[in-house]
């Protein structure tokens, strides 16, 4: 969709990131390290000035005293910490349960560790999981259950009450937890983002992912981490190390020390966010679009029902092609999409790029 915008001159709300830039001082201090000669391969698990601020952050936030040296590897992005975590304990005809809609990522990796995808619908309209449902699919060859909160596409979070009925299913059995925890600083309306990291039970069976590119506004810097016990961490390394070995040097240094001296960069994004997420929705309030406020990520779905009755990839290649502006089909992220009219936008961009798509949306 992306490129499809470029081709046709149209206002990109589609692909999940930002037209503003990373903040001033972290740039300086990319180039300073850049300039210091840090350029050459850091550790397989990262620098280890920034899995301390990562283990630092852990604890402040989520309770949780994770070892920067057996618990903490930073990765080249968190779709590479996604991958790594399913090879790490994905085999043959294992099976995978992930929740649909789901990010396009997982049921690749879970095929090229030669396991089963178990795929079960999210439950309309507020996109929660259907514990019963979940519970009925759950079965002997079950290996890993793949959360995402916030969620992308649709802006769902996971409440304490979700976290305490997942661990009430996966408790005595050998089943890991991938947390997608990437959006963990975008959460919305005075509520708090509740991590597996949090939880007594899960944090001791999960991978747990969560990404800078996201946190920095820095999405083309590919740099992420994951979080799990020893053993289950033991196990990732031995994929990290042969698929990227390590990440870029310079920009870990720089991470590591803007996270030492801005720490309310992450402390206040959802604010930030959250402004960008009530703008746009105030914008587009009088169009015919139909939405409820995302409750998380810089993701907005909307209901375009009453505009056009086409599927989802007709009226969005049209809405980028005639209308001028792109935005994302929600049955790709599927199985077996419902016979819904739901698309995706994305608000992370600056308030003139949101009012100018605004005033065509209003058009339609």
């Amino acid at each position: 969709m992306s490129k499809m915008a470029q081709d046709h001159g149209a206002i990109n709300l589609s692909q999940g990131f930002p037209d503003f830039d990373c903040p001033e001082r972290l740039k300086e201090l990319v180039a300073h390290y850049l300039y210091d000669r840090k350029n050459q391969y850091p550790p397989m698990a990262g620098i280890p000035s920034l899995r301390q601020q990562i283990a630092n952050k852990i604890s402040l936030l989520y309770g949780y005293e994770a070892n920067p040296e057996t618990q903490i590897t930073v990765t080249s992005g968190a779709t590479e910490a996604l991958f790594d975590a399913v090879q790490a304990v994905v085999h043959p005809g294992d099976e995978v349960i992930m929740f649909d809609p789901a990010y396009d990522s997982y049921e690749p990796a879970v095929q090229m560790a030669g396991g089963i995808s178990v795929r079960i619908p999210l439950c309309l309209p507020d996109y929660g999981i259907d514990w019963q449902r979940l519970s009925d699919s759950i079965s002997d060859r079950t290996r890993l259950i793949i959360i995402n909160s916030p969620h992308n596409p649709c802006g769902a979070i996971l409440n304490r009450a979700d976290l305490d009925q997942l661990a009430a299913l996966v408790t005595n059995r050998n089943i890991v937890i991938l947390s997608d925890e990437v959006y963990e600083h975008m959460v919305f309306d005075g509520e708090q983002h509740c991590s597996v990291l949090s939880h007594p039970v899960l944090r001791e069976q999960c991978y747990a992912v969560f990404s800078f590119g996201k946190t920095y506004h820095a999405t083309g810097w590919k740099l992420a981490y994951c979080v799990a016990n020893p053993t289950l961490m033991g196990e990732f390394r031995k994929v990290h190390q042969f698929v990227t070995f390590t990440s870029t040097s310079f920009l870990q240094y720089a991470i590591a020390d803007f996270m030492a001296e801005c720490p309310e960069h992450a402390t206040d994004l959802s604010a930030f966010y959250q402004e960008k997420r009530d703008r746009f929705c105030e914008l587009i309030a009088d169009s015919r679009f139909r939405f409820t406020p995302s409750k998380g990520t810089y993701f907005q779905l909307v209901d375009y029902s009453e505009i056009s009755d086409k599927p989802d990839m007709a009226f969005v290649t049209e809405l980028t092609q005639q209308k001028g502006v792109a935005a994302i089909p929600l049955a790709p992220f599927y199985r077996e999409a419902p016979d819904t009219r739901i698309i995706r936008f994305c608000f992370c961009k600056d308030d003139s790029t949101l009012e100018q798509a605004a005033e065509r949306l209003n058009k339609l």
